[in-house]
């Protein structure tokens, strides 16, 4: 036999044949309910779940499920949201949470089965950054749903991620960085490959770059915007990665020179093209003045590394190499990081530590110059007779 409890603005209270409790609210006719192993314990969850309900929590909302609520939270996402990112987003969420948890409700989503389903992404062979995505997608989506009532707390809250494992980079030896260079001298984008390795820029932010971008005077670029390709938009303009890749990067006299030259010789390519030359003031366009084509930058930087028999690296360990270059000749990280447009210098460090593990035997040698004793003999003071003759 079940006894019951109800009491004003509490719900109800059962226990079942095993002894333990059933606590119920209820909510314009939907009902939810949680077991307990005592009395109290039903009564406490029923007072939280009312004070729950007072300040907003939406019983009929938690029954959405996950396909029916995340779309509708990425189009309103979409208003702060980059093109790319959007349309990332809505990749990541067809093809790698819908299939998983898309029937699963708002309020039966829990920390284990968040973690469970995570597991499951990395056995179906998703790889880490894709399943860091879609936890920022859960955590920030439900987020915004417990502000609108429709869950209690954030399920994604300490969830165990995977780690991310970090390739080994490629980067080009000082002196292969001059074999290269030597190479390039007759390709076309001999200085986009130039200012790459002595500012490290990315592709994006090189392809962004405007003449009005140069300070001829202060010997400096002002990084302030990128390119990126949007499917379904194209090529388009974007801000930079991140506020600090907002930036100010001071120039040699030689990458001026070698961008003087590039000027120039933009002048011919405008010549040559007449009426199918696009004004956009951009220093690195295509032969026509469109923004820059990361495929056939890819295979140029691919036949000069081979013609003058070097590694194959990407275009990007072009930014890794001036890292390199710059830490394992004393610049400080401080302001490598700040060249590079990175957050703080601890995303810098942890980069490319192993640059300073290669420098360790260089340190341990100046440790010992430094706290090594000189040994100095000292000859023993003659004494004098103790007594005179």
């Amino acid at each position: 036999m079940t006894s019951k409890h109800r009491g004003k603005n509490e719900g109800s209270v059962f226990q079942l044949p095993s002894g333990k409790w059933r606590a119920q609210v209820n909510q314009a006719g939907n009902r939810v309910s949680k077991n307990t192993s005592t009395k109290a314990e039903a009564l406490a969850w029923i007072r939280k779940m009312q004070t729950h309900m007072d300040q907003g929590f939406d019983l009929e909302g938690s029954l959405i499920t996950v396909e029916e609520y995340l779309p509708e939270w990425l189009e309103n996402r979409k208003l702060s949201l980059r093109d790319k990112t959007a349309f990332q987003y809505s990749k990541i969420i067809k093809n790698h949470i819908l299939p998983f948890i898309g029937k699963v409700r708002l309020r039966d989503l829990k920390l284990q089965g968040i973690e469970q389903y995570y597991s499951q992404l990395i056995q179906a062979g998703r790889g880490v950054r894709t399943i860091r995505i879609v936890h920022n997608i859960l955590h920030g989506s439900l987020e915004k749903a417990v502000r609108y009532g429709l869950v209690m707390y954030n399920p994604t809250i300490g969830a165990t991620l995977p780690r991310y494992h970090h390739e080994e980079m490629k980067v080009l030896e000082e002196n292969q960085v001059i074999q290269f260079l030597i190479a390039a001298q007759d390709s076309p984008h001999y200085a986009l490959f130039y200012i790459a390795i002595t500012t490290g820029m990315r592709m994006g932010e090189l392809f962004g770059l405007k003449w009005s971008d140069i300070q001829w005077f202060a010997g400096a670029i002002h990084v302030q915007r990128q390119i990126q390709y949007v499917p379904g938009h194209g090529r388009c303009f974007v801000e930079t990665k991140t506020k600090a890749g907002n930036r100010t990067i001071k120039l040699g006299e030689g990458s001026l020179d070698v961008l003087r030259h590039h000027k120039e010789y933009q002048e011919m390519q405008k010549n040559r093209a007449g009426d199918r030359w696009r004004e956009q003031e951009l220093v690195f366009p295509t032969s026509v003045g469109t923004p820059g084509d990361a495929s056939n930058i890819r295979l140029d930087l691919n036949r000069i590394l081979d013609s003058a028999n070097l590694p194959r690296v990407r275009f990007h360990d072009l930014r890794h190499t001036a890292a390199s270059l710059l830490l394992n000749n004393k610049i400080p990280v401080i302001v490598v990081s700040q060249m590079l447009g990175h957050s703080k210098p601890s995303v810098t460090l942890d980069i490319y530590a192993h640059v300073f593990h290669d420098t360790q035997g260089e340190a341990a040698r100046m440790m010992d110059k430094l706290v090594t004793p000189i040994l100095v003999e000292i000859s023993p003071v003659k004494q004098k007779a103790s007594k005179n003759r």
